[in-house]
């Protein structure tokens, strides 16, 4: 394999070593040469040593300021490769001093940022920037062939962005970023840049539940990695990350497999490592946990050797995993916190939500609830804050659609206003001529003003018509109908505002789908949206028109209702539970019998407080999601309710939700139990 690559790699030194050469000829050297840093840097991620000292040996002696930097940058990213992030930093700066170096410095340095585990979106934006002057979006060819477009710095700057959004969940705009990467490596004639291209955007389409397309995308990956080993072994890892996202364990297996052989077909160690960390996630699903352990500690000295801490932080996360599942929780504890070693990108909102969520139903699964309420929050917290930058992401793409319909409109009656302007004129000009027919296309042109300005008033009767649309839409969740987080939001504030010293009043119930995930793992995401949405319309059949239904985040509701009285809110919850759990539920996969944990509370809290026990409303969510947990905590199905609280001021009231199981313990909290229908 080895050979092979160096042989192709001369072949290509002697085409980019020619003489002089009329222009064509000049631009079949460049792209000859740049054929060969873009194959000696790709090979450096597994063969960093061999690569940097190829390059050494045949740098050029004499070079223009730009096409040294060529050279640079793939100097920094070959030992970049190596984990030698000092040494590429220090080229990163040297580029700064080359013509046409600036932007592939800041391309650098965001791929030094990715390795390191920190944020590089900001990075990767600001190459781009620069970027754009000779790649200028939806001219790719012209870009590449005009313009001398530096395909592989901007592709690699949109796949970093890419990456950014997508951890945001911002999945519109991710999308968008890597079709615009497709766009340059098809332009730019790279096939390899292309099959990644696809696969990645594969994974992107799946998110958006857009199974079909995910799955068009990996074919027209395989495609272009044909006869690639080390991208058809990426495409296919992108394969198996479509099929578990799509519940097909058996398929994501198979894909994973092949991946793995693939890459050791290709000699290529550190893509072998990953491949096998991705493997101890595949092995755990299917409960083969001292296998997970073992794969997962061969990989672990290879990620280490090649100084990759982007990935060795993802498999010390597994492994953590791991030793929960096997009840070795000292170990599952120092795994835990050598991921915290590490950090953690704060903008990395969907991977950090869904390994917190990974933490928190095994730390549960395990008994250990101290641990998985911890981790269950902050999952939440960061579900939050993702579902709302998609949310807006989403609702900029309509803003931007809705603002091109009304400039086309705004254009349209313009032009028609001119028309008419310049129809007038000739009608003045003819009057000299013809009095009688002036007068009738004087009150003709008057009609068709009249038409014009009817139909311009009408448009914007409309344009604020969709603005509204837009306004009310952005407070609706768009599976269920129902309110979302910023409608409720809104409404808290008002009361808020309007009740400042009375604290909050009226009840509160939040609601889970017990054991959700494993709806979407064996029935797929479409039978996973059925049931969010048949249990939101029985949601809200079992409460009362004045209470507010909201859809909180993923498969979880909340329920507020004004003015309602402990007893009383102990017969909705009731309601809700029978409502749930008492028939099952049609999908496309067949009917599902669901049951969900409720956990609701009436404020002011009761007991000896009194008025010292009035909150916030904030703080009245985190009681209902405290009674929630300990529903899901004794066994699901079930609801848990807040019968009195035993404290004399907030600061006790803080410290019993500390530690809430202890209160419960000691009396200092009174709780009503509800068990939800059984069989």
């Amino acid at each position: 394999m080895r050979a092979a690559l160096i042989a192709f790699v001369l072949l290509l030194l002697a085409a980019a070593a020619s003489p002089a050469a009329p222009a064509a000829d000049l631009r079949t050297d460049l792209l000859a040469e740049r054929s060969l840093l873009a194959t000696l840097t790709r090979r450096a991620f597994d063969d960093p040593d061999a690569m940097r000292a190829e390059l050494d040996r045949r740098w050029p002696a004499d070079m223009t300021p730009a096409r040294e930097a060529a050279w640079l940058l793939a100097r920094g990213r070959v030992l970049l490769a190596g984990g030698q992030t000092d040494a590429a930093d220090a080229v990163a700066v040297q580029l700064l001093s080359h013509e046409g170096g600036v932007d592939r410095s800041w391309v650098l340095r965001a791929l030094i940022q990715e390795r390191l585990g920190k944020p590089a979106g900001a990075l990767a934006a600001r190459a781009l920037t620069g970027l754009d002057k000779h790649c200028p979006a939806g001219d790719e060819v012209r870009a590449v062939e005009v313009l001398d477009c530096d395909v592989q710095s901007a592709w690699e700057a949109l796949r970093l962005l890419h990456r950014q959004q997508y951890a945001q969940g911002a999945f519109i705009d991710a999308e968008a970023s890597l079709r615009r990467a497709l766009a340059l490596a098809r332009a730019g004639k790279d096939r390899h840049l292309a099959a990644l291209a696809h696969g990645m955007l594969a994974g992107v389409l799946q998110t958006r539940e857009h199974g079909d397309a995910a799955r068009a995308e990996i074919r027209a990956a395989l495609a272009e990695a044909q006869g690639d080993l080390v991208a058809s072994a990426r495409v296919r890892n992108y394969e198996g990350v479509v099929e578990h996202r799509a519940g097909n364990r058996e398929g994501a297996r198979d894909a994973l497999d092949v991946a793995l052989q693939l890459a050791a077909q290709a000699d290529a160690p550190h893509l072998t490592a990953i491949l096998q960390s991705n493997q101890v996630d595949a092995l755990m699903r299917q409960g083969l946990l001292k296998e997970a352990l073992v794969t997962g500690q061969r990989a672990m000295p290879v990620l280490q050797r090649f100084r990759d801490r982007l990935f060795e932080r993802g498999l010390h996360h597994n492994l953590a995993l791991a030793h929960i599942k096997l009840r070795q929780f000292d170990a599952a504890r120092q795994e835990l916190a050598r991921v915290g070693e590490f950090g953690a990108d704060p903008a990395e909102l969907v991977p950090r939500a869904r390994e917190l969520r990974e933490l928190s139903d095994s730390w549960a699964e395990a008994g250990q609830y101290k641990e998985a309420l911890a981790a269950f929050h902050a999952e939440r917290e960061l579900n939050a804050k993702s579902n709302e930058r998609n949310r807006a992401s989403a609702l900029e793409e309509l803003r931007r659609k809705y603002d091109s319909a009304a400039r086309q409109r705004d254009l349209d009656l313009l032009a028609r206003d001119g028309q008419l302007k310049d129809q007038q004129l000739e009608n003045r000009r003819l009057a000299t001529q013809l009095g009688i027919a002036v007068g009738a296309l004087l009150l003709l042109s008057s009609a068709l003003i009249g038409l014009t300005l009817l139909r311009m008033r009408r448009a914007q009767a409309r344009l604020t018509a969709n603005q509204r649309l837009l306004r009310a839409q952005s407070e609706r969740d768009p599976l269920t109908d129902l309110s979302n987080r910023r409608h409720f939001l809104a409404v808290m504030d008002q009361r808020a505002r309007e009740m400042r010293s009375e604290g909050f009043q009226g009840a509160l119930m939040m609601i889970d789908i017990d054991h959700f995930k494993n709806v979407n793992d064996q029935h797929g995401h479409a039978a996973g949206d059925a049931v969010i949405v048949e249990v939101g319309r029985r949601i809200s059949a079992a409460v009362r028109d004045t209470d507010l239904v909201v859809r909180w985040g993923g498969e979880e509701f909340l329920v507020f209702a004004p003015e309602r009285p402990g007893n009383d809110l102990a017969l909705m919850a009731e309601r809700v539970l029978r409502s749930i759990g008492s028939e099952a539920i049609t999908t496309p996969d067949g009917p599902l019998r669901i049951t969900a944990s409720v956990g609701f509370a009436s404020f002011p809290l009761g007991g000896s407080g009194g008025s010292a026990l009035r909150l916030h409303w904030e703080q009245a969510v985190n009681w209902a999601d405290m009674v929630l947990y300990k529903a899901k905590s004794e066994g699901r199905n079930r609801g848990v309710g807040i019968a009195a609280v035993e404290a004399v001021d907030a600061d006790t009231l803080a410290a019993i939700l500390q530690d809430f199981d202890a209160a419960c313990l000691h009396g200092q909290v009174r709780l009503t139990v509800l068990l939800g229908p059984q069989g």
